[in-house]
């Protein structure tokens, strides 16, 4: 627990809550606005930042996660600008945790020792590879593990006993619960399900459990954060960004205020769930 994500969890025990784990597209709509909500972000309530890669063919994404990407993309989103945001985020805050989480081509283009080196240097966290089966993360799950980045995996409803206690072995920092199986945006399951889910998970580690996938507003987050050691909110999140452009695409004056007013909402919602 010594990395900041383990810390950052350990804090939130301490004061009985979930965290609020938040999900934005680097450089959706542009960069200048991404970077002013990305920094936003901690004061808004987000206890982690999930980032998320540009990448042309997301296949676990939803519409809205998908048109994100392609706004990034269109406004000239690379990977290197992304960890620059992370970079520049570290300047001013150098507690809250931050993860990338995206596919791997990206990556492989980068090359993965280069990528894993500068993120470290960047100020990263963690990684959520999504397309990287346990049998062949190797190359980039041991050179971020080395560099001391959490290497974070995922569970579905459909995954095995047994495979949840082999994947779990090479995870740090936490494990990302999939709250259905499908992609993201499209649904969260029925709490009792969710819950059963988490347990299972629970059997096999010590490491915190957060929920996504479909998680769409305060009540529903806390309904989760009862729960889970963490809730996940993306296509929520990015349907608000949307929601503030232009119709050129452009983001219309307020965009990033009208999105971190939303995430203060689902802030509140989680911080109360447990009272």
């Amino acid at each position: 627990m010594s990395t900041r994500i383990g810390r950052r969890f350990v804090a939130l025990k301490e004061q009985n809550r979930a965290a609020l784990v938040t999900f934005v597209t680097a450089g959706d709509p542009d960069f200048d606005t991404s970077t002013a909500i990305i920094l936003g972000l901690p004061d808004a309530g987000a206890d982690i930042i999930e980032l998320g890669m540009p990448f042309s063919d997301p296949m676990a994404d939803g519409p809205s996660i998908q048109a994100a990407g392609q706004r990034a993309l269109k406004f000239g989103q690379t990977l290197k600008k992304t960890l620059a945001m992370v970079a520049e985020f570290r300047t001013r805050d150098d507690d809250t945790p931050i993860v990338l989480m995206g596919y791997f081509n990206p990556i492989y283009q980068y090359g993965a020792a280069d990528f894993v080196a500068d993120a470290h240097k960047a100020g990263l966290d963690g990684l959520i590879v999504v397309d990287t089966p346990m049998e062949e993360d190797d190359e980039l799950r041991g050179p971020a593990e080395a560099a001391g980045l959490d290497f974070i995996r995922l569970v579905t409803p459909a995954t095995g006993d047994a495979r949840i206690t082999e994947l779990v072995s090479g995870a740090r920092g936490f494990i990302y619960y999939v709250s259905v199986t499908g992609i993201t945006g499209a649904g969260s399951g029925l709490i009792d399900d969710i819950a059963a889910g988490i347990r299972r998970v629970r059997r096999a580690t010590d490491l915190p459990v957060a929920v996504g996938f479909g998680v769409r507003g305060p009540d529903q987050a806390a309904e989760i954060a009862r729960v889970a050691d963490g809730v996940v909110i993306g296509s929520a999140i990015v349907n608000k960004i949307a929601e503030g452009l232009d119709e050129q695409g452009r983001p219309a004056r307020g965009l990033a205020d009208d999105v971190l007013g939303f995430v203060k909402q689902l802030s509140a919602g989680i911080t109360g769930a447990r009272k």
